[in-house]
């Protein structure tokens, strides 16, 4: 029994080494809306229940020529905005969805990512967006307001905070005539509780117009940025060592289920595989930072995950046909099957409170870094923040914080 126990650590240890090996490598005023916004007092969580609060947020992007920088700084940020969403009271679940638009003519009009809370997932579709096409002027941002409407899965939740951010540099065309425009499909956005808040990259005059306007009628906040974003972008001393973390915790996940399960299951370690192949450290420490809260377990474990549903009493280990186990432990002894999970629970534990703790300290650091440099108020991250605390106040989220995660 002991052989195969050390057999299958041995394996684990290996699984962790090769997700490691990456690690080595290596604005504007805030604008009133023309309304007042929607208020729905709403309790946030069901006593009975003891649900979370549910986030659900879509990023509508332009991908033309002009927004390299924004796109980089999307890839770079995603992690902390995702933190700062998880940082409110009670914590929620968060999804998130992606829009990303050009025009036509362009090699696509849209392509839709929609809402998940396998955040990895959707982090490796944003990891292949590239800036091209474009050059012209207008954009279609009218289609692409349309889809984040109705190509979306949006939740029935009405206590859920729902938000679109549609970020850009052009105004929309409102020449075609075969297109829906943008005031009919705010007021279907509104009519749903989903608001509609603008970030314009750059200083056009003519889409400052529109973006102002897109906000108003979508009951959102407007907010100017530079061309690249204008995100806070420090890295720390710490930054290296959670990346390192992220990718050991990522190797004690153990997925059991159906062959379909077990084929969705790995789409999701293929997509946790090219972050760490693929990504930045500083996008990798954050991740981890996520990772580790409240509102970040469900994109860490995902569905199945045999650790958790075994060592949280959800499932019974004798209950589940060998064939659906991981393949490793299906040749095991039962005793061997529990010892191992045991294991592997503890040295997730381990790995947590190093993330933790790690964490804790990047946060610190940050904070004094941005004081430092006279504050942040200006930048992408604390206009995305100042946009949620206020909407998601509306629904019984509470955001302490005077300031976003970094």
């Amino acid at each position: 029994m002991k052989s195969r126990i050390i057999a299958l650590a041995l394996f684990i240890s290996t699984a962790a080494g090769v997700a490691l090996y990456p690690a080595y490598q290596s604005a504007g005023t805030l604008i009133q809306p023309a309304v007042d916004p929607v208020t729905i007092n709403l309790p946030p969580v069901d006593p009975q229940t003891n649900e979370r609060p549910r986030v659900e947020v879509v990023f509508v992007l332009d991908t033309t020529g002009s927004m390299g920088g924004l796109i980089q700084t999307a890839r770079e940020k995603i992690w902390s905005i995702a933190t700062t969403m998880a940082s409110a009271q009670p914590a929620p679940d968060i999804h998130m969805g992606l829009v990303a638009y050009r025009d036509r003519g362009d090699s696509y009009v849209t392509r839709v990512v929609d809402l998940s809370d396998d955040l990895d997932s959707v982090y490796a579709s944003l990891m292949d967006f590239r800036a091209e096409g474009g050059g012209d002027g207008p954009e279609s941002v009218n289609q692409a307001l349309h889809d984040a409407l109705h190509k979306i899965s949006w939740s029935q939740d009405r206590q859920a905070y729902q938000v679109v951010f549609l970020v850009g540099d052009a105004p929309p065309h409102m020449d075609y005539q075969d297109d829906i425009k943008y005031p009919e499909t705010l007021a279907a956005a509104t009519a749903r509780g989903i608001a509609v808040n603008t970030i314009q990259c750059g200083h056009n005059g003519s889409a400052k117009q529109d973006w102002e306007r897109i906000a108003g009628l979508g009951h959102g906040r407007y907010f100017q940025v530079e061309q690249a974003g204008g995100a806070v972008a420090i890295a720390t001393p710490f930054d290296e060592k959670l990346a390192r973390l992220s990718a050991m915790l990522d190797a004690t996940r153990l997925y059991y289920g159906t062959d379909e399960e077990k084929a969705k299951q790995r789409l999701k370690l293929d997509a946790s595989d090219k972050l760490h192949a693929a990504s930045s450290v500083e996008s990798r420490a954050r991740r981890a930072a996520f990772n580790v809260s409240a509102s970040g377990a469900s994109n860490f474990l995902g569905d199945g995950e045999l650790v958790d549903d075994v060592t949280s009493g959800r499932i019974e280990l004798s209950g589940i046909d060998r064939d659906s186990l991981p393949e490793p432990l299906q040749a095991m002894a039962p005793v061997e099957q529990e010892a191992l999970i045991s294991e592997t629970a503890a040295r997730r534990d381990t790995l947590r409170r190093e993330v933790q703790e790690l964490a804790e300290q990047r946060s610190a650091y940050l904070e004094k870094k941005v004081d430092e440099l006279g504050g942040a108020r200006d930048s992408l991250d604390h206009k995305i923040y100042s946009a949620v605390r206020e909407q998601a106040g509306k629904l019984g989220l509470h955001y302490e914080a005077d300031a976003p995660d970094y």
